[in-house]
């Protein structure tokens, strides 16, 4: 079992930067993190894959949207994963959740969220004009 902490979702103005964090709490050492990263979900719409990163960083995922402008980074020790975002747009005004998972669930440029195991309760990010 895996619970997902998140924190840093705060409002800030168009062309800002947030960084978020999520801390993966395991009751025991497993795989169940082997991949983690984040989603948004706009209101009225789906969850949307923003980023993933392997354990050790082997493998990261960037969806071409905010390519250049958001950056995925964890610490396997701390079990804790971070999106850095810089230049923000207001369209990006989400919550946003951390996911974990044993194996990646994204591919050929999409992330299916159908294949994320844990969630956790999401952080309202606000960008304002």
């Amino acid at each position: 079992q895996v619970q997902l902490m998140e924190s840093g979702g705060v409002s800030v103005q168009a062309g800002g930067s947030l960084k978020l964090s999520c801390v993966a709490s395991l009751n025991t050492p497993s795989s169940s993190n082997n991949f983690m990263g984040w989603f948004l979900q706009a209101p009225g719409k789906g969850r949307e894959g923003v980023a993933s990163v392997s354990v050790t960083s082997v493998r990261s995922y960037i969806a071409d949207s905010v390519k250049g402008r958001f950056t995925i980074s964890r610490d396997d020790v701390r079990n804790t994963v971070w999106q850095k975002m810089d230049d923000l747009k207001t369209e990006e005004s989400s919550i946003y959740y951390c996911a974990a998972t044993p194996t990646g669930y994204c591919d050929g440029g999409e992330c299916y969220s159908d294949l994320v195991h844990y969630w956790g309760q999401g952080t309202q990010v606000t960008v304002s004009s």
